[in-house]
């Protein structure tokens, strides 16, 4: 995104910022052709462009991640399958499966030189087990180990709902309801939280269903999937976030 300076009297235009969203690597069918594809679900794309912003989507892969990092306002770490259970010293439980190890170096780097330079960034799901990878924690990697299956029951393709509790005071209190019915679809979690995080909602089984990084702008991760649900206040304070963020580059460009 740019703002264009313009001399006095005339007026300024202001560009939606771009909002960058991790895409899958998957094998995709389109016409006569069954290919590796780069995608992601079309409700991201969508949820971004309803609350004010642009979309671009990230392949991926490890290659160029300053350049791309010079081209996005805010990211979106997208869902997608488990994580590898190495990157927090664990081994992998039996129900840890369709690991993508390229993919999750490639947003591990991304998100932590993000967080670095205090890009706004909401992590959905997978993105908030990376989230808190990133930052030295671990997860839980069976729920219903712990207890929580039936909150947490997944079908293949469907999304479930229940209730979260949110911390007042917290910066997703100012967003989410404590409550609220959200969709959802995991059956890992985050255990020990890493550094600078806290828990600020939680599911009716105690799973922590939302961290924030309190001394960021914006840095934020949900357990659910809110780009699934009708209330996109999350997606609109992101690329809220994202304008300031543009706004207080560019200021600090002409200094």
């Amino acid at each position: 995104m740019t703002l264009d300076s313009t001399s006095e009297g005339k007026e300024t235009t202001t560009l939606r910022p771009i909002i960058g969203i991790t895409c899958y690597l998957e094998r995709a069918r389109w016409g006569p052709w069954d290919k590796p594809a780069a995608l992601v679900p079309w409700t991201y794309v969508r949820a971004v462009e309803a609350s004010g912003g642009r979309a671009l989507l990230i392949p991926p892969s490890l290659d160029g991640v300053e350049e791309t990092l010079g081209v996005f306002d805010g990211l979106v770490l997208s869902g997608g399958s488990d994580v590898d259970p190495s990157l927090y010293g664990a081994a992998p439980h039996v129900e840890t499966k369709d690991i993508r190890p390229d993919r999750d170096r490639a947003e591990l780097r991304l998100l932590e030189a993000s967080l670095e330079r205090g890009v706004p960034s909401l992590a959905i799901c997978r993105g908030m087990e990376i989230m808190n990878i990133a930052r030295g924690g671990d997860l839980e990697q069976h729920l219903p180990d712990k207890g929580g299956g039936e909150t947490h029951k997944e079908s293949p393709g469907n999304f479930s709902k229940h209730e979260v509790e949110v911390l007042a005071g917290s910066r997703v209190a100012g967003m989410v309801r404590s409550g609220s019915m959200v969709c959802s679809h995991h059956h890992q979690a985050p255990e020990r939280l890493g550094e600078g995080l806290s828990r600020v909602a939680w599911a009716p089984d105690s799973t922590t269903e939302a961290i924030e990084d309190q001394s960021l702008d914006f840095a934020i991760g949900v357990l659910w999937h809110p780009e699934e649900g009708d209330d996109l206040f999350l997606f609109e304070q992101l690329v809220q976030a994202a304008t300031e963020y543009v706004r207080a580059r560019t200021s600090t460009a002409r200094l």
